[in-house]
């Protein structure tokens, strides 16, 4: 599935809330999913792992609808098979430059 495939299921499955709740709120359930991501890499369950990682790329891609920004367009437009610093394929930025 495309990343635009994805983002358009969340549009059509939540945005009706996600809208309504605002660019802020939507941020901020992000934030939460994103901290629990980071609990599910200190354990050691995979599926747990994967369920988090799964609410972090939802809540991205519904956000991304809040304010109107199409993700897929975005990173490829700044992550286009390369590096965006250096241009290498892999990255040769120095770790302090790494994006």
């Amino acid at each position: 599935m495309h990343i635009y495939k994805f983002q358009n299921m969340m549009h059509q499955i939540y945005f009706h809330r996600d809208s309504k709740r605002g660019a802020k709120d939507t941020y901020l359930w992000l934030v939460e999913e994103v901290e629990e991501l980071g609990e599910a890499i200190e354990g050691k369950n995979k599926k747990a792992l994967e369920n988090e990682f799964a609410d972090v790329l939802a809540w991205l891609a519904s956000l991304a609808n809040v304010v109107d920004v199409k993700l897929e367009k975005a990173a490829l437009g700044k992550y286009n098979q390369k590096c965006p610093r250096c241009k290498q394929i892999p990255c040769e930025c120095p770790r302090s430059l790494q994006p």
